[in-house]
């Protein structure tokens, strides 16, 4: 009985000091209100139409206008659902992957690299506020 009761404290134990010792998740930085993420993510959305670089969508190649409709196709369905949604948010749920196929979505612009529609939207994210 009392190995039972040590070998259960010790669990405890190493369990609490696993998760004490686990890396605190960062908050993530949310615009001050719904009318600028908003504004984030129709500039979001605009960039890439203005661009000039292609959008991969489940093995299919979109132009900058084509892809700007479909994304904000996406973009009024999540509104309705959550109107306080953060840039952040808009790229992580719709910008990222298809939300049928699960597929990851790419951004091919002129002379570069085709790179995960991810990173193309968080480095316009933070190119924008950075203009403000």
């Amino acid at each position: 009985m009392m190995r039972r009761l040590i070998t259960a404290l010790l669990a405890c134990t190493v369990a609490l000091s696993v998760q004490a010792a686990s890396p605190v998740a960062k908050p993530v930085a949310k615009p001050a209100d719904a009318a600028t993420a908003q504004r984030e993510i129709q500039g979001l959305i605009d960039a890439l139409g203005r661009s000039g670089c292609a959008f991969e969508r489940n093995g299919e190649w979109y132009d900058g206008a084509r892809a700007r409709t479909h994304l904000g196709r996406k973009y009024d369905y999540l509104r309705r659902r959550d109107p306080n949604g953060s840039a952040e948010s808009f790229i992580e749920r719709a910008a990222s992957r298809s939300s049928t196929s699960g597929r990851a979505y790419h951004v091919r612009c002129p002379g570069k690299a085709v790179e995960p529609a991810s990173a193309w939207f968080n480095r316009q994210l933070r190119d924008l506020r950075a203009a403000r």
